[in-house]
């Protein structure tokens, strides 16, 4: 039977509870039986051809926008389920991050993200437009990802608040061209200078560098305390399906509490503030009839896939399985799995499938790592080219003692490059200078249908299969042994 993706945006990650309760019901009406949350804080739901038609006439009664089977108008990610519950700043309170979302009057067709800059749970680089919060009140770092590639420019001022959706806007006109063309040449400092020529906002002088805190991930699950008085509830599901039934209970019990507003995460998760100790009890028997577990390992929580990718998801729990027989320590990491190109992850560590195979047949994946595993960097570097499924866990395995293994000796090296084995062997690659992408000659590109041992100098032409860069931005480079066995 065909089916079809429904997306509904919630800009921010918030969703008043009688709204979530009315997509839900329809969803229901439409045989609907789980939903999923995206990576940028979405829902998202599968639906048969036959029910189409009657869920279309059922959101436009109920003035409920909506995208089907695609995602011209991303979602704007922030991270304003932080506030209160885990460790933000002191002038982004509730009343910020509502007076900024209330200003986008237009659905934005570029990414925007809108971050603390103290906290460790939203990403900061993974969408077009990053705001991330300065220590001056009211005032942002913009950092501009152009499309399609991992280009960074970092606006010259602070952006303020009260800005921050008009300039969207106005930067939207600017940066969104054409970008099915295989190159792309869109200058940051033009866009500056036209900005600053043409349109009047409050701007002010960068004082200091943006300076992010070092990465750790908070355990956003079970139930917890964090004021005298109030819980906050946190619910993770591991193959990432959210019943309607169990939903709904769950607007029902806001509902009778008081609580107006639920909050979801980049990783597919749930939370729920403003619990009175009181009602706890209410929550408990809810969790037990449903049968919801809120206390899974940390080294699953730490994971990133594709939305709605049931391989990177198969995939992801069996590695997380054999994590759990090494008894394996992934404090301060996390992990991304891309089977697709053009899939911002975010994520220190990358198990990227290859989309090629070996003599004996088997599947083939490149592991990467950002440059001192700081997820939020876009800098990647290869660990090892040409891993097989097997070889999978006990090569993560290594990068994660590689990690605990740099920590314990800061002092000597802080640059992750001084600590790889020396070379032994040599093996020349082709990098994309953008986002360093890898052509291996061993493997060709089967995305454009280039053969196993085909050169790329006899390439007529060559376009990166993540940004798009064409051949002239490839350099050779060379891989240890170590790297690419």
């Amino acid at each position: 039977m065909e089916e079809h993706i429904v997306k509904i945006n919630l800009p921010g990650g918030i969703v008043s509870t009688g709204d979530l309760h009315e997509i839900l019901t329809i969803a229901e009406q439409c045989n609907v039986e789980n939903i999923r949350i995206g990576n940028r804080q979405q829902i998202l739901f599968k639906i048969a051809e036959t029910a189409l038609e009657d869920l279309k006439d059922r959101f436009m009664v109920h003035d409920i926008p909506y995208e089907i089977d695609q995602d011209e108008f991303p979602n704007i990610v922030s991270s304003y389920v932080t506030e209160e519950i885990f460790q933000t700043s002191l002038w982004l309170t509730e009343g910020v991050y509502k007076d900024i979302l209330d200003g986008f009057n237009h659905q934005p067709k570029l990414k925007i993200n809108i971050v603390d800059y103290y906290q460790n749970l939203i990403p900061f680089f993974t969408g077009n437009l990053n705001f991330i919060a300065s220590e001056t009140n009211n005032f942002w770092y913009l950092y501009i990802r152009f499309p399609k590639t991992n280009n960074m420019f970092c606006w010259p001022s602070l952006i303020y608040s009260e800005d921050i959706a008009a300039l969207s806007l106005v930067l939207e006109d600017y940066i969104h061209q054409d970008f099915s063309k295989q190159e792309v040449n869109i200058n940051g400092e033009d866009i500056y200078t036209q900005v600053l020529k043409n349109h009047n906002f409050h701007q002010q002088e960068i004082q200091k560098p943006l300076i992010h805190t070092d990465f750790q991930l908070p355990y956003y699950e079970g139930l917890n305390k964090y004021s005298e008085n109030k819980l906050w509830l946190g619910i993770y599901r591991r193959h990432e399906e959210y019943s309607i039934k169990f939903l709904k209970a769950v607007c029902e019990i806001c509902k009778s509490t008081r609580i107006g507003q639920l909050y979801t995460t980049s990783w597919k998760s749930i939370v729920i503030k403003n619990i009175n100790i009181k009602d706890r009890t209410y929550w408990s028997s809810l969790l037990d009839k449903f049968r919801i577990n809120i206390r899974h390992a940390a080294n699953e929580l730490n994971w990133q896939v594709e939305d709605l990718c049931e391989e990177a998801l198969k995939l992801k729990i069996e590695l997380v399985k054999q994590f759990e027989e090494a008894d394996l320590r992934t404090y301060r990491l996390c992990f991304a799995i891309k089977t697709k190109p053009k899939t911002g992850l975010f994520s220190a560590i990358v198990i990227r499938k290859r989309n090629s195979r070996n003599s004996k047949g088997e599947e083939l994946y490149e592991l990467l790592y950002t440059r001192n595993f700081n997820p939020n960097s876009k800098e990647y570097i290869t660990f090892h080219d040409g891993v097989t499924l097997e070889q999978l866990a006990p090569k993560l395995i290594e990068i994660c003692n590689l990690y605990y293994h740099l920590r314990e000796n800061t002092g000597k090296s802080s640059e992750i490059e001084k600590e790889q084995p020396k070379q032994v062997q040599k093996h020349s690659v082709y990098q994309c200078k953008n986002c360093l992408t890898i052509y291996d000659e061993r493997y060709g590109d089967p995305t454009q249908e280039i053969a196993p041992k085909t050169s790329f100098n006899s390439l007529d032409s060559y376009f990166c299969p993540v940004c798009d860069a064409p051949k002239q931005d490839f350099a050779e480079i060379h891989l240890t042994k170590q790297q690419f066995v």
